[in-house]
């Protein structure tokens, strides 16, 4: 079957967060001990597997992410690049529905190459900074928030752009903050520069020290950048060493992640399930 590297919320190759996505010919999964061999095998922070549902439903594709290690309950860029390679290969158009475990979501192709994704908004909930964190990170929060069972992130906002860029944390040590990783956020210090604010993502727990661009975490950076910027729509840069822009639009208990994509990569997996 054919397997494609994209890279996702980037306009050219090389940047952005690369995804593997496998679309299925079947009408089911394989088992799910083939499915986490081949994301190991691919070695990316995620890789999609899609295959398509009987017509008249919710939703179009039924869709799973799987990280190098374990499975995923939610992950904006591997459904952006498999929106991608649905509308670049002409596997579909328009709007396409995917049910996945935390939900019904869908993408939008729009002319000018852009995707949006449809995703829930997280439910930040204010907690208590825990206690070594800003020792792991090695810089001092101001706020921690979480953001519920689908994400499972801790967001933490730091002081500056420049603390968060300059952030080398100590990874093993992030652990036991979150079910899912650390998302270390800062308003932007020139707003002209293009992005509202900057974050990083740390995923030790689930196999990636650090996420490229994590589409799912903007789910609850929007809300938390739109309460204090006070306007609905904004740009996330996120500033990894590969660097990419989220554009988000909250629409209440839905938020809008718009971004582009990129093939890098088009093969053939030689192992059948």
């Amino acid at each position: 079957m054919r397997i494609r590297i994209v890279d996702a919320f980037t306009d050219r190759p090389f940047a952005g967060n690369p995804a593997g996505v496998l679309l299925l010919d079947s009408d089911h999964f394989p088992a799910d001990s083939w499915l986490q061999q081949v994301a190991t095998e691919v070695n990316l922070s995620e890789t999609a597997f899609a295959h398509r549902l009987p017509s008249g439903g919710e939703a179009d594709w039924a869709l799973r992410w799987f990280t190098p290690v374990t499975e995923v309950d939610m992950c904006g860029h591997a459904t952006l690049a498999t929106a991608h390679v649905l509308h670049t290969t002409g596997t579909a158009s328009g709007t396409v529905r995917f049910t996945a475990r935390c939900g019904i979501l869908s993408a939008t192709a729009h002319q000018d190459g852009t995707i949006t994704l449809d995703f829930p908004t997280a439910p930040l909930t204010p907690v208590e900074i825990p206690d070594g964190v800003a020792e792991a990170l090695g810089a001092r929060v101001i706020s921690a928030h979480d953001t519920g069972a689908d994400i499972g992130d801790l967001v933490v906002e730091l002081t500056d752009e420049r603390t968060v860029r300059g952030l080398t944390p100590d990874i093993p040590a992030l652990v036991a903050h979150s079910a899912r990783g650390i998302i270390a956020t800062a308003a932007a210090e020139d707003p002209a520069a293009g992005y509202d604010f900057v974050s990083r993502g740390f995923f030790p727990r689930v196999g990636i020290d650090e996420d490229p661009v994590t589409g799912s975490a903007h789910t609850a950076l929007a809300p938390f950048w739109s309460a204090r910027l006070r306007r609905g729509e904004l740009t996330g840069l996120q500033a990894s060493a590969r660097s990419g822009l989220v554009r988000t639009a909250l629409r209440g208990d839905r938020t809008l992640l718009t971004g582009r994509a990129v093939t890098v990569i088009d093969g053939e997996l030689l192992t059948a399930p």
